[in-house]
């Protein structure tokens, strides 16, 4: 099972910290293992700064507030488009705010890393149909999952992937 992940950083305020793109790529990836996910997959990813992202809450939330990351799922019920070149299915867009990133991280007294870990595997679930506003129980189960996929991937909040 092999991901595509395309990365893009659509904003100029903040520079990427060097191993970002990485640990993204690892997530995307840990979270398709861990879901059992065994076909070839793409998905993207864009880094953007709090007037984009709050754009694109109010265009598709109508909530005119910036946010973390909001996910774009391409698929439904486990049924997804197909890149007809490569056979891969379309998982969706992932875009998170660098911004919000830093804030939150300093907030919850973490590393950027873990925010942004955390945000792009929460992203992953919600491309696979998770939906922690359904119900309590089934934000359990998502978050459960979000530590088990960080935990193996050694970003708790404590490390970071880029410091073991």
């Amino acid at each position: 099972m092999a991901v595509k992940v395309m990365i893009r950083n659509n904003q100029k305020k903040i520079k990427l910290p060097v191993g970002l793109r990485l640990l993204v790529r690892k997530c995307c990836q840990a979270v398709l293992v861990t879901e059992n996910f065994d076909k070839p997959a793409e998905v993207s990813v864009s880094f953007v700064d709090n007037n984009e992202i709050r754009r694109l809450n109010r265009l598709y939330r109508d909530k005119d507030k910036p946010t973390d990351v909001l996910s774009f799922p391409l698929g439904e019920n486990g049924v997804y488009d197909i890149n007809n070149e490569t056979g891969a299915l379309l998982l969706g867009d992932v875009v998170i705010s660098i911004e919000t990133a830093i804030k939150q991280a300093k907030m919850y007294n973490h590393p950027l890393e873990r925010e942004v870990g955390f945000l792009t595997v929460h992203s992953m679930l919600h491309l696979l149909g998770y939906d922690h506003e359904t119900s309590p129980l089934e934000a359990e189960r998502m978050h459960e999952k979000e530590e088990m996929v960080l935990e193996r991937l050694g970003v708790t909040r404590d490390n970071t992937y880029t410091s073991v």
